[in-house]
């Protein structure tokens, strides 16, 4: 090894030994040369970006999990493992596909046109064939619907009404949709204080991920030159950076948080810091805990780097902006104290921002806004060529046709909530997630809440070895309750939206009773004690987790 490092180090060894080779072998010798330094410095990135300990436990766990794996292939295994996968899909279907003889299902197209009296009354009786099941209207749900009003649904579907057949793909036959998405982008430049700033509508805080890294990526190659990206991404940041750095072939460099604030391990960060990377992403706030960020720091490191710094606020969206106006930004509350640090482009460092309109905007499900800090930024977002043959072909996002009705009912419900009406909705869901946290803290001996969440979240762990905070989960889905469960540690939480308004008094109750229940009487048989266990069982329980995910997937589209 040490020969070999002395032959990489010293050029002039490197030429004399060239040239007493043929030139086929001189090119082979140099091309395994060239492949054995680069991945080298690759293996010396990894390992200084995850540290030698991670690193060392992650090709144990590698290891680990091919001999499983293998061990998965034996016959009598491969049957029961595959046994276990079958009734899984069963269930899964039993819960999703309705059965039974009554049921109607609609495989090809109808001989001839119906009703618009038939295809209401099917809505109907379709929403009714899988029995008793969630209705979104009694408001125990964890985010998913952020319903901001009768009214407000009212406007948004006359919205719909006018611009049904609209495409921004367009603008010379709709101008009233591209002036519309226009100002949708400038109002949450001003909202995030970046007026002279640039941005486009997206479909949802995915897309506004995806096509933050591909604007990156395709940056650092046109202005640093880099042709191997990496990004650096906290551990609570959301799946959507796993996704985008899949699809858009960038490293994703995964950093864990403090176990008690929440907040992403600097340390870890600069350290992963080097020559390819080109992003570091931050929340304000996270999905799993609703926690939030160091974005100063991060946003200090991204200037002295010349890098990207992106933030997440996809789901805090029309809230952290407003907390500060609402008085609740920085204090405390029954006893526990929440401050919401600077996030926005007032921070030196921060080059894009992602928020979701369909959330805390209330706006119509499909929409959200990539911010940037200039549009010299946005221009690499965009996929232009002049070469195809049916002309000119430029798109700034992903899609290229859009549904311009839900550009109108975004616009339409902005302007029907007003500066006012989100400060008042800000101010009355915060206090909401507050009054359900603070009860935790101060009245719940067996839970805990995971780090200081200032906004709309709160998640939950169990501190008493008595308790399994996912059987807690499992008691309150029995209590109609639809929360989500989390790993890196166990917990469960909800995102409060105005639903949960009226409810709050009934969930910290139900959460009292659960935990009892999963104290005394824990049933080792629900839904996220069997998957998120499972999770966490084996070295290959991921994958087996993975498998069950593509089956729910695969039944989304059974007919």
């Amino acid at each position: 090894m040490s020969s070999l490092k002395l032959i990489l180090q010293d050029p002039v060894i490197v030429r004399d030994f060239l040239r007493t080779r043929t030139p086929y072998e001189a090119a082979k010798t140099a091309l395994f040369f060239y492949f054995v330094a680069t991945q080298s410095l690759k293996l010396c990135r990894h390992v200084q970006a995850r540290g030698l300990t991670d690193s060392l436990r992650d090709s144990w766990t590698w290891t680990y999990k091919q001999v499983l794996l293998l061990a998965l292939k034996v016959p009598s295994v491969k049957k029961d493992v595959q046994e276990q996968l079958n009734k899984a899909r069963l269930d899964i279907e039993g819960k999703l596909v309705p059965q039974g003889a009554d049921v109607s299902r609609h495989l090809a197209l109808p001989d001839e046109g119906q009703s618009v009296e038939w295809i209401l009354a099917e809505m109907e009786k379709m929403d009714g064939e899988l029995g008793p099941h969630a209705d979104w209207r009694h408001g125990k749900l964890s985010g998913a619907v952020y319903h901001g009003g009768e009214a407000l649904s009212k406007v948004i579907v006359a919205a719909f009404e006018r611009y049904t057949v609209s495409n921004p793909l367009h603008p010379d036959v709709f101008p009233a949709i591209r002036k519309m998405e226009a100002e949708i982008v400038s109002m949450c430049l001003r909202m995030y204080n970046n007026p002279d700033g640039a941005g486009t509508m997206t479909s949802g805080g995915t897309e506004s991920i995806v096509m933050a890294i591909k604007t990156y990526r395709d940056w650092a190659r046109e202005v640093k030159g880099i042709t191997d990206p990496e990004m650096i991404v906290p551990a609570t940041a959301h799946a959507a950076f796993d996704k985008g750095g899949a699809y858009m072939k960038v490293k994703v460099h995964l950093v864990p948080v403090d176990p008690v604030t929440r907040k992403v391990n600097m340390k870890r960060v600069r350290r992963a810091i080097n020559r390819n990377t080109i992003l570091i992403v931050g929340s304000a706030v996270n999905f799993p805990d609703g926690n939030q960020d160091d974005i100063v720091a991060l946003g200090a490191l991204a200037a002295k780097h010349n890098i990207g710094l992106h933030v997440d606020c996809c789901l805090g969206s029309f809230i952290v902006p407003f907390l500060e106006k609402a008085g609740l930004s920085d204090g405390e509350d029954g006893g526990a104290r929440y401050k919401l640090s600077p996030f926005d482009f007032r921070v030196r460092g921060v080059t894009s921002i992602s928020c979701d309109t369909h959330k805390y905007g209330f706006a119509p499900k499909g929409s959200s806004v990539i911010m940037y800090r200039d549009a010299a930024l946005r221009r690499h977002q965009y996929y232009i060529t002049p070469y195809w043959t049916g002309g000119v072909y430029a798109s700034p996002s992903l899609s290229g046709s859009r549904p311009g009705a839900l550009i109108a009912g975004t616009w339409a419900a902005m302007q029907y909530m007003g500066s006012d009406g989100y400060l008042k909705s800000c101010r009355e869901i915060v206090s909401c997630a507050r009054t359900i946290a603070n009860t935790i803290t101060n009245s719940i001996p067996e839970l805990y809440v995971l780090g200081s969440p200032p906004a709309s979240v709160v998640a939950f762990g169990s501190k008493s070895p008595e308790v399994n905070v996912l059987e807690v989960g499992d008691a309150m889905s029995k209590k109609g309750w639809h929360l989500n469960a989390l790993s890196g540690p166990a917990a469960v939480h909800i995102a409060c939206t105005r639903l949960t308004l009226p409810l709050v008094d009934t969930f910290i109750a139900d959460l009292r009773k659960s935990v009892e229940e999963a104290k005394l009487a824990p049933s080792g048989k629900g839904t996220m004690v069997m998957l998120y266990g499972l999770g966490k069982s084996s070295a290959v329980g991921p994958d087996m987790v993975s498998e069950v995910a593509t089956m729910f997937l695969d039944t989304l589209y059974k007919a």
